[in-house]
């Protein structure tokens, strides 16, 4: 990884190797910038906060070597993304103004894509996920990942059943609790319906009163402007002496007929002139029928405004014209409809409900003895790790148990509380020595105990289900001594099968390490290029003098690093 203006990081990078790397360092030098910097590359949130004061932005380049056929190979080609001689690249921007760009493969792509791809590329754990593993949902996550495909697949159908108990338990409790307020809303529909109906509006209807209303009202206006017209074209009988269109026109079309064979173009417009006194026939007649079915009746006047009135009282209520009052009109009595079968759905919907929560009550007892059965070999499992992690006398158990609840389901002969991962609480118990009772581990475990119970669950984990990379901050928090020796031992033992990054203060660790980083500021408080270094030699020595003693030139300090080196090696 490449890591420019992250936090007091100014510009490193970060060589991680196969198999087991320790990052070590002073306390506040930038280790813990090393898992923030790969969060980022993992889709973590953007922090502008992150940003190295003065600079515009941060940027973490990073380059992960990926198995050919992998499915986040194929994830990532189907992005668009391109390898580069089997490795895939990523590369997070984040500015000072909190904006963040992400690219995969030469291709910028969504942040949560790189989430996506995050689940089978790396495994994190640091200080906040020893406190979740305190929660009792977690806890049952993780046993439930552990079975695999034994809870899996009963925990599929029982979501979905459970989804569906919900959906018709929200509709049926609607139905009950607003019983009032449906009546109500049917009554004011049934009005409504039957306001409509006494009048019987019709499509369009609005629009041709209005047309004929403004036509009556102006009819002796419009009757002498059509007879008039008429008159103009056709000619007036009282005056048989005057001058009118179709008279004009004919006389040109007789002088033009006389002379149109002698010249194709008069003949053309002659025709023309002809095809004018046509159509002024035309107009003036429809003139002359116009002016005589001209209505000025003022009862049929009075009645269409009475009507356009009824009409006015729908659109004013029920829509902006009579389109939208007919509209209203059919979903009204749709709905009317489903109102007035409440009760008859009712029953429908009382019965589905039985019918699911039956079905959720035997995949919940399936779900439950799927869990139980998996939580015994993951105990013995688990407890089997921790022997390896000082903790020889220590025993894991899990107590999965249910909840009285008369409005839950049907399980095992009871009825207990149901929630969408199935009716069973699980809780990881933890007895430290023998006689000691097994209690929650977020009350029997002390912090150094809590970091070995979870690195055991990792490993365990591991065995079932791989990730290519392990990242732990600190899981050695609070251990010490021999217990922190076989923390190395048993984080050697996983980077045979795995990439192993620990950021650590324990030197028992570190030696263990088949790369040891060293994370050190220079003298204005910034981690540059030169910052992030491999120890090797005399340098590793040092430095696991200092974690040890405080002091790098303490000769009983540089004995017991080199043993604890040769340790490790001798176990290699």
């Amino acid at each position: 990884m490449r890591i420019r203006s992250l936090g007091v990081i100014d510009d490193a990078v970060v060589e991680l190797s196969p198999g087991f790397t320790a990052v070590t360092g002073e306390t506040g030098a930038g280790k813990t910038m090393v898992v923030t910097s790969l969060g980022l590359l993992l889709g973590g949130r953007a922090d502008p906060a992150l940003v190295r004061i003065g600079a515009g932005k941060a940027v973490v380049e990073g380059r992960i070597a990926l198995a050919a056929g992998a499915s986040a190979v194929v994830r990532a080609e189907e992005a668009g993304a391109e390898l580069d001689d089997g490795a895939l690249l990523i590369s997070r921007t984040v500015s000072a103004e909190g904006r963040s760009r992400a690219h995969l493969g030469g291709r910028s792509v969504p942040v949560g894509l790189l989430a996506e791809l995050a689940d089978e590329l790396v495994a994190v754990h640091g200080q906040t996920d020893q406190q979740g593993l305190l929660k009792l949902s977690r806890q049952r996550q993780a046993l439930d990942r552990y079975a695999g495909e034994a809870v899996s697949g009963p925990l599929a159908a029982y979501t979905e059943a459970y989804k569906r108990l919900r959906a018709v338990a929200v509709e049926l409790d609607e139905i009950v609790t607003r019983a009032r307020e449906r009546a109500q809303e049917a009554d004011l529909l049934r009005y409504g319906l039957d306001e409509i109906a006494a009048v019987e509006p019709r499509a369009g209807e609005d629009t041709e009163l209005a047309e004929e209303a403004e036509r009556l009202g102006h009819a002796e206006a419009l009757a002498a402007a059509a007879t008039a017209g008429h008159a103009a074209l056709a000619g007036n009988p009282e005056d048989p002496e005057g001058i009118d269109a179709s008279t004009l026109v004919a006389g040109a079309h007789r002088a033009l007929e006389a002379v149109r064979a002698h010249d194709p173009a008069l003949a053309a417009l002659t025709d023309r002139i002809g095809e004018i006194g046509i159509l002024l026939a035309d107009v003036a007649g429809e003139l002359a029928g116009y002016a005589s079915d001209l209505d000025a009746d003022p009862l049929r006047l009075a009645a269409v405004e009475e009507r356009r009135a009824a009409l006015t009282q729908l659109t004013r209520k029920y829509g902006e014209d009579i389109g939208a009052v007919l509209a209203w009109g059919e979903q009204g009595a749709a709905r009317l409809t489903e109102l007035d079968g409440d009760d008859e759905r009712i029953g429908e919907l009382t019965t589905e409900r039985d019918a699911l929560g039956a079905e959720l009550g035997a995949l919940a007892e399936e779900l439950t003895k799927a869990r139980t059965e998996a939580a015994e070999r993951f105990a013995a499992a688990v407890t089997a790790e921790l022997a390896s992690l000082a903790m020889p006398h220590a025993r894991v158990s899990f107590d999965i148990r249910q909840t009285e609840d008369p409005d839950g389901v049907e399980a095992g002969g009871r009825t207990v509380a149901y929630g969408p991962s199935g009716v069973d609480e699980v809780e990881l118990l933890l007895a430290p020595h023998p006689g000691a009772p097994p209690r929650p581990i977020a009350k029997g475990a002390s912090g150094g105990e809590l970091s070995r119970v979870m690195l055991a669950v990792e490993v365990v984990f591991a065995g079932t289900d791989p990730v290519p990379t392990y990242l732990f901050d600190e899981v050695d928090a609070g251990v010490g001594g021999k217990a922190a020796v076989e923390i190395g031992r048993r984080l050697a033992k996983l980077a045979r099968t795995a990439q192993v990054v620990v950021v650590t203060h324990l030197p028992q660790v570190a030696a263990f390490a088949d790369r040891q980083l060293l994370v050190e500021k220079t003298n204005d408080g910034s981690v540059t290029r030169s910052g992030v270094k491999v120890l090797e030699g005399e340098d590793r020595v040092r430095e696991l003098s200092r974690m040890l003693a405080g002091q790098e030139n303490s000769e009983a300090a540089r004995a017991h690093a080199e043993e604890l080196l040769a340790t490790a090696r001798a176990e290699d």
